[in-house]
């Protein structure tokens, strides 16, 4: 296709068009010079990303032991103990063999004997985990791990694998021979466009130049499983751009989400703050526990239900907000918010055993 497109216009149209344009002249002058060229510390916050190479890997190490008590503290809750849950998302550990190390190919990708495909299953690159620990985890509390702490958590997945031994120390000094032994490195493909401007697509497009049909593009969800883990406008992250839609009303008949401020109920012995909901969001309360129902843990209005009347629950759940545990409903752990405040902790702990209302 030809870099330029021939384009017929109006004699008075391009008359108008140059006019105003020298008309603007000097004005337009006035914009030159804006802004001013970013910093290297500022360009060195954005640059974080670690290649397959090892390019942008920051010095540093890990031991195995340091990254079981990191992942026990910040990472179980959703990934289960020895990171085989299923629970919140895909596990990570699993269907792997020592053969597989060996080899760098996994056989369970050919023959399908693994129920669920894992992470160390799929990633070929080490370094590829080790950029999405320190860009996205914890769930929670994104960008929060130091550099120690991300070669420690990841210096135990990999030993959980059994890639790496008991004893091991991840450094930037060896993570190039731990990628030797990734159980799936040589099962990533590179014909494909993604990897080089000359290979297949993976789509195709034809350029529409005139009279183009509109279009409405938009993904949606089935009807049946709309709602099946709770509000998705309630659950995201308060981190980068929110993308949930209220799927608590039809598809047909959306609404904007709903405020996240709610009024002060009333009618309850604790003190409520007006700020509760805005203190579930912001702190991911809601990406494990619905309004109602349970998701990963119990519905707000189930642990109202569980403690109506009990005169000492406030003071309890508020505790339990703040040092985190496991057992009461079942075995995945809730991570301890010790960031908050003794009146956030008090509101959230009375508005959720107002029923959240």
């Amino acid at each position: 296709m030809s870099r330029f497109i021939k384009v017929q216009v109006a004699p008075a149209l391009l008359l108008a068009g140059v006019l105003a344009f020298v008309g603007g002249a000097a004005s337009a002058q006035t914009l030159t010079n804006i802004g001013r060229p970013a910093t290297s510390k500022e360009i060195a916050a954005w640059d974080i990303d670690v290649r397959p190479d090892f390019k942008g890997l920051p010095k540093g190490s890990g031991t195995v032991s340091a990254g079981m008590v990191v992942w026990e503290g910040k990472c179980a809750s959703c990934h289960g103990t020895f990171g085989e849950s299923n629970e919140v998302f895909t596990p990570i550990i699993g269907g792997t063999t020592a053969d597989d190390v060996r080899s760098g190919h996994v056989a369970a990708l050919a023959t399908n004997r693994q129920p669920q495909r894992t992470t160390l299953m799929k990633v070929a690159t080490v370094s590829t985990l080790w950029d999405y620990i320190n860009r996205a985890m914890p769930w929670i509390a994104p960008k929060s791990l130091t550099t120690e702490e991300v070669y420690a958590v990841l210096a135990y997945i990999l030993n959980m694998a059994e890639v790496v031994p008991d004893d091991f120390t991840l450094s930037d000094q060896n993570i190039a021979e731990v990628q030797k032994r990734m159980p799936n490195r040589n099962g990533m493909s590179m014909a494909h466009g993604m990897w080089d401007v000359k290979g297949k697509p993976d789509v195709k497009s034809v350029a529409c130049m005139k009279d183009c049909p509109a279009t409405g593009l938009r993904s949606t969800l089935p009807e049946v499983s709309r709602n099946a883990h709770g509000n998705i406008a309630l659950q995201n992250r308060p981190f980068g751009a929110v993308r949930g839609v209220d799927t608590g009303k039809p598809a047909a008949t959306l609404a904007p989400a709903p405020a996240l401020t709610a009024p002060a109920p009333v009618g309850t012995a604790q003190a409520v703050g007006p700020n509760a909901m805005t203190l579930a969001q912001q702190n991911a309360c809601l990406g494990c526990h619905g309004l109602k129902d349970k998701l990963v843990g119990p519905g707000f209005a189930q642990i109202a239900a569980k403690y109506k009347g009990d005169a000492s629950a406030g003071a309890a759940l508020a505790a339990k907000i703040r040092n985190g545990g496991a057992g009461v409903w079942g075995p995945v752990p809730m991570p301890a918010q010790s960031q908050l405040k003794d009146a956030e902790l008090q509101a959230l702990a009375g508005w959720i055993l107002n029923g959240a209302k």
